[in-house]
């Protein structure tokens, strides 16, 4: 597979979209409807090397979300963060409405938004879990792309960074909300998520292949890893990480309990390579080690 191709600055995102240069070195807003797409469209795969912020309106096309397929007649939006693999666009998929707003990693260096962005998991999402607005929502995020580009436009002073940097850190809190929202409100495609997840785990602890990772079992739920933990921390209280873990104690529970296996045996069965770090992950959720759980119930 070739390389993909490194977008390396701002600058260079403007020229494959057709746009004069930037304002700023390491930020930038612009509206869709002024673009091109055509150099962008020739690149088979391709990275940037800064923090992408989008919302597309009026897409007339469908996008798999999860196991469905939805309309987008509302706004959507798309976070991008540096490094991440980008896959060739298709003929006409240029959005007829919306914004995008870019930052280098280098405009928010040494402030407390470059210290939290990491905790913004849904930049790590994939294109088919974009966030999805209602009318009202899309108010808030359009008001917020405006102070951003009003700001961007009016020349760049001493105070310029603060107060786009603190309209930035409101936009991507408001996404957090909303991300929130959605995952409540798509209770029926979250419903069939959570069903094949526990079918998922429920044959794995039958049959171990080794130590069960959240990126696998979010592979085989054709979702993102961050996407998988922030849906279940908002709908059961618990990452992906601590489901699959309460179900391994449930299933080492019933294997101590209705079985004569060796806690070793237990262990390797579970998938843990060294006893000892069943016996720590056992005792640090039951309070307990395995053989004293076994010798309470005789």
């Amino acid at each position: 597979m070739e390389q993909p191709y490194l977008i390396n600055s701002i600058s260079e995102q403007h020229r494959l979209l057709g746009l004069p240069k930037p304002k700023h070195p390491l930020i930038s807003v612009f509206r869709h409807e002024n673009t091109g797409y055509d150099d962008l469209i020739s690149l088979r795969h391709f990275t940037l090397n800064f923090y992408c912020i989008s919302i597309k309106k009026d897409y007339d096309g469908k996008l798999k979300y999860g196991q469905r397929h939805y309309d987008f007649d509302e706004g959507m939006m798309a976070f991008i963060s540096p490094n991440q693999l980008l896959m060739k666009l298709d003929a006409g998929s240029k959005p007829p409405g919306g914004m995008t707003l870019m930052f280098h990693p280098d405009f928010i260096a040494n402030t407390s938004l470059a210290a939290r962005i990491r905790n913004f998991h849904f930049f790590s999402y994939e294109l088919n879990e974009a966030l999805h607005l209602s009318e009202s929502e899309e108010a808030v995020i359009e008001g917020l792309f405006d102070n951003i580009e009003r700001e961007y436009q009016t020349g760049i002073d001493s105070f310029s960074r603060d107060v786009m940097i603190a309209q930035i850190e409101l936009l991507l809190q408001y996404s957090s909300r909303f991300y929130a929202r959605q995952f409540i409100t798509r209770k029926v495609a979250n419903d069939e998520i959570l069903i094949r997840l526990e079918n998922l785990l429920d044959e794995h602890f039958s049959e171990p292949k080794g130590l069960l990772l959240v990126q696998q079992i979010a592979g085989e739920l054709n979702l993102s890893a961050d996407y998988l933990s922030d849906m279940l921390r908002t709908i059961t209280g618990q990452t992906a990480q601590q489901h699959i873990h309460a179900k391994l104690i449930e299933k080492a529970k019933e294997l101590l309990t209705t079985t004569n296996l060796q806690v070793s045996e237990i262990a390797y069965q579970l998938g843990f390579e060294h006893p000892q770090s069943f016996n720590k992950l056992f005792k640090s959720k039951t309070n307990m080690s395995p053989v004293a759980f076994r010798t309470s119930f005789n």
